[in-house]
């Protein structure tokens, strides 16, 4: 559909549209989750969507554009977690160890286990990472918490005269740390008693360096 189509479309045929684009999508996770990028073809993600090929094409291009539109719509929904995560864990009026435990437990327990992490990580397994791919997923989550960690900062919390590297450093003691013990049991469910205790010790080496 070319930009001047597009451009005086009604509201309906507009939300029709986009719903055909979401149609298109959902379909296509589903198949590149199933039979993987190589095999899922552009004929059965429009069949699966309901729609015609040439509607696929208008909408997206080629599959490899639809392959990437699926992994920025699994990356936006994990970022969206973290940001709520964020946005309410680490408060400004909360204690701030009980807000970076309750901050790591969470993404620990509930945001990676979800299952849009889930399928975003079974998606970026399957080919290299093009420019195009990088860039779509570049690093937006430990940038939000970089910029938290900078209030912290300005607000006298903490001292650290590079926030991004402690919001690593913060990262690898607690959340790293705890997806290395559940990994290295491998059963779901089996480490998950483990991860409060390394969580509460990682934020108090945390602390202890950058308080």
């Amino acid at each position: 559909m070319s930009r001047a189509i597009a451009a005086v479309q009604t509201p309906g045929r507009r939300l029709r549209s986009e719903g055909k684009k979401a149609a298109i999508l959902a379909a296509a996770e589903a198949l590149f989750l199933a039979e993987g990028y190589e095999r899922a073809s552009v004929d059965a993600i429009a069949g699966r969507a309901r729609v015609s090929k040439r509607t696929v094409y208008d909408h997206f291009g080629d599959k490899e554009t639809i392959f990437l539109r699926v992994i920025e719509r699994a990356h936006n929904a994990v970022t969206g977690t973290i940001r709520l995560a964020i946005d309410e864990e680490l408060t400004p009026d909360r204690d701030l160890r009980e807000a970076l435990t309750g901050f790591a437990q969470r993404v620990v327990t509930r945001t990676l286990p979800s299952s849009d992490y889930v399928t975003f990580r079974r998606l970026t397994s399957q080919r290299w990472v093009t420019p195009e791919l990088a860039e779509a997923t570049r690093d937006r989550p430990e940038r939000m918490l970089e910029e938290r960690v900078a209030a912290l900062v300005a607000a006298g919390e903490i001292r650290a005269a590079d926030p991004g590297l402690a919001a690593r450093h913060f990262t690898a003691l607690t959340i790293g740390l705890a997806l290395d013990a559940l990994d290295a049991h491998g059963d779901a469910g089996a480490g998950e008693s483990e991860v409060p205790t390394i969580i509460a010790a990682g934020v108090d080496v945390f602390l202890r360096a950058y308080c």
